[in-house]
């Protein structure tokens, strides 16, 4: 199917987690010969986040945005603790193999991106190339507090202007270029509408149960995992106001890889959405490393 704002076609595919939750993802045709992207969403977002990605790269690259469990078209877990690090890791490797990918470009926003790094320490070969956007192996507390204090907590409009409004109050520090048009698209990608005409976040309000357990948000060493990515294609996207990747860790990870760009999007915060002219010339770049 195709959204009504002239975005490439895709498919709705879907895969079964160990834990039996079906999962969604949308997957945009492209050249076999070419790896894939595997797109992977931040916190509270899903796959919709990729629509300005797959709709400039779609054919000319294969590209797989994810729901994560219990975001977008993706099931609720029935068990809340499962909304970790480590699970979402085996969703993703389930993902894999189900759709047989010997190698892939992995593409992380924020949660995203911890779990592409730690995608690459288990499967390091599999990785032709990686994007970091707006994370890396230390998070900002600033950020992660911030963070901590609103994912989880409800909230509905009786509008989507009511809804791009709202996200434009709260987020203008963020994207302080933005309108209300652009306001409008992110409240499409961020929230759904119920049957009962509410337009509400579209996640599970649970995950943030073992979020605000400390640890729970990065998991293991990440510097370590880190470095399964050094000697591969990467792209380090920061925002340059991020609270969540301070500028000397960004550099301190491109000084550590050997074949690492760093590419900083002005005027903007956590996170870039990737469409952005320095992330889109930096993408095309890295892609053009990846061949």
């Amino acid at each position: 199917m195709a959204s009504a704002r002239n975005l490439p076609d895709y498919s709705d595919g879907y895969w079964w987690s160990g834990d039996g939750l079906r999962l969604h993802y949308r997957d945009y045709p492209g050249d076999a010969d070419r790896p894939p992207l595997l797109c992977i969403p931040g916190l509270t977002r899903n796959a919709r986040d990729y629509e300005a990605l797959a709709s400039r790269l779609a054919g000319a690259r294969r590209v797989i945005a994810v729901d994560l469990r219990g975001r977008g078209e993706s099931g609720f877990a029935r068990d809340p603790m499962t909304y970790v690090p480590l699970t979402y890791l085996q969703d993703l490797e389930g993902l894999v193999a189900e759709l047989k990918l010997d190698r892939f470009v992995a593409v992380g926003t924020s949660l995203g991106g911890i779990l592409t790094m730690l995608m690459a320490s288990t499967h390091p070969e599999r990785i032709a190339g990686a994007v970091l956007n707006d994370v890396g192996p230390e998070i900002d507390p600033v950020g992660l507090g911030r963070i901590r204090g609103y994912v989880g907590k409800a909230n509905w409009h009786p509008t989507w202007m009511h809804a791009a409004r709202a996200l434009a109050e709260a987020n203008g520090d963020v994207y302080p270029g933005y309108g209300i048009e652009q306001w409008l698209v992110m409240a499409k990608r961020l929230y759904r509408l119920t049957g009962a005409g509410r337009i509400v976040l579209d996640y599970d309000m649970k995950i943030a149960e073992p979020f605000r357990v400390p640890g729970n948000e990065a998991g293991p060493d990440m510097w370590r995992a880190f470095d399964a990515l050094k000697d591969k294609p990467l792209l380090v996207v920061r925002g340059e106001t991020s609270d969540i990747l301070a500028a000397a860790t960004a550099e301190a990870m491109c000084a550590r890889a050997n074949r690492c760009e760093l590419a900083t999007v002005p005027a903007t915060g956590h996170a870039p959405t990737l469409d952005e002219p320095e992330a889109v010339a930096a993408i095309d770049r890295l892609l053009a490393r990846v061949g």
